[in-house]
């Protein structure tokens, strides 16, 4: 037989998609699960469009999630994510999706994980990537994560059922440290000429840039980044360098792929988002456009939203130079798929600042269920 079947679920999360797993129908070594998943997902394909797999061809549809036992006395189920690379045969396992993490707990539930009654469902999740926990909410009819609803979010189309998260204590998963330079603002060079750029993680590591300094606006389509291949390599210079900086890499060609984020950030402005739909300048806080997986990112990843949320309140640093005194609770990002609001509580310390918490709502949906076909020599 050419091919063996592994029972998988394909979910929607956020503005993402992924195949999840149970990390019992997988083997154990972490080198057999790339070449699965990468077969899973349709990965490597020149063409970048994963047409022999189930990928999407973009970052944010090519997407492996494992969940298994918990293995944190304060969790109900460990989560594991996997960014598949879609023109090369690369799996990176250095970062979390925040738009995934919202299906985690539908998917604890509906497959029997986690015990729910009808109403209001708390799974509190142990992300293994940052190591880091997540509670998720949402509603259960019928001893099921219910669907259907009425709350809309940027970048899907529809409603449905509204899942909020809690991202606790969401500084330092990768580095260690919520400003792993100490530093507000830092300076990166390349070329000779310097760009200022404030480096932070919390969710998910990331190099925020001022667009002035890169000769943009902030109001910039995805394709018209992509189109310019100096801008794009300059961006991932920058990054490559932001993450020798950030303790990541040794040297930049060591610099892992999916961290740490680039993000050009703006002072607010009018825009049209890809829907067609209209933004005024006050709308929102701050703009950012955003580089995934060397891919210019149709919304903003999720983690990376967080993270800008984060540093918005961080005295000093960069977004909160351009977005200025903030009224509410929530930071309001403009991205090109529309607004996304973002509850972020900091705090200064006697050792620095410290993230206390990160808040987003989301929405899920089970697309199909059954078992995925990977070449049997894989398993």
């Amino acid at each position: 037989m050419d091919q063996a079947f592994i029972p998988a679920v394909f979910l929607r999360g956020g503005s993402s998609k992924g195949v999840f797993f149970h990390a019992k129908d997988l083997p154990a070594d972490r080198a057999r699960q790339d070449a699965i998943f990468l077969a899973v997902l349709g990965s490597p394909d020149p063409y970048q469009r994963q047409l022999d797999g189930m990928g999407g061809g973009i970052s944010s549809l090519s997407k492996a999630v494992v969940i298994g036992p918990p293995t944190h006395a304060d969790a109900d189920v460990d989560y594991t994510f996997a960014q598949v690379a879609v023109d090369r045969p690369l799996v990176d396992w250095s970062s979390n999706c925040g738009n995934l993490s919202s299906a985690v707990g539908p998917f604890a539930v509906d497959e029997g994980l986690v015990r729910a009654s009808d109403g209001e469902a708390l799974v509190r999740i142990h992300q293994v990537n940052t190591r880091r926990i997540i509670h998720a909410r949402f509603p259960v009819r019928g001893g099921r994560a219910a669907v259907a609803g009425d709350f809309a979010m940027a970048g899907v189309a529809g409603t449905g059922a509204r899942i909020r998260l809690d991202f606790l204590a969401p500084g330092g998963g990768a580095t260690g440290a919520l400003l792993p330079t100490g530093n507000a603002t830092d300076v990166l060079d390349h070329g000779g000429r310097p760009y200022r750029a404030t480096l932070v993680d919390a969710a998910n590591a990331c190099v925020f840039l001022d667009a002035r300094d890169l000769g943009l606006t902030g109001t910039e389509s995805p394709e018209a980044i992509e189109a310019a291949p100096a801008l794009m390599a300059l961006l991932d210079a920058l990054r490559r360098q932001a993450a020798v900086r950030m303790g990541l890499a040794a040297a930049p060609a060591d610099a892992p792929l999916a961290i740490p984020k680039v993000a050009v950030v703006a002072a607010p402005a009018a825009y049209r988002a890809l829907d067609g739909g209209e933004h005024a300048a006050g709308t929102h806080d701050i703009a950012v456009r955003m580089i995934s997986m060397e891919r210019a990112h149709r919304a903003v990843p999720l983690t990376g939203g967080m993270a800008l949320g984060v540093a918005c309140r961080i005295e000093g640093s960069l977004p909160a130079r351009i977005a200025g005194a903030i009224a509410g609770d929530e930071v309001r990002v403009a991205n090109p798929s529309g607004v996304l609001s973002v509850g972020a509580e900091v705090s200064q310390r006697e050792t620095g600042w410290f993230a206390d918490s990160a808040v987003v709502f989301r929405t899920a949906r089970r697309l199909m269920q059954g078992a995925v076909a990977v070449p049997a020599r894989l398993f």
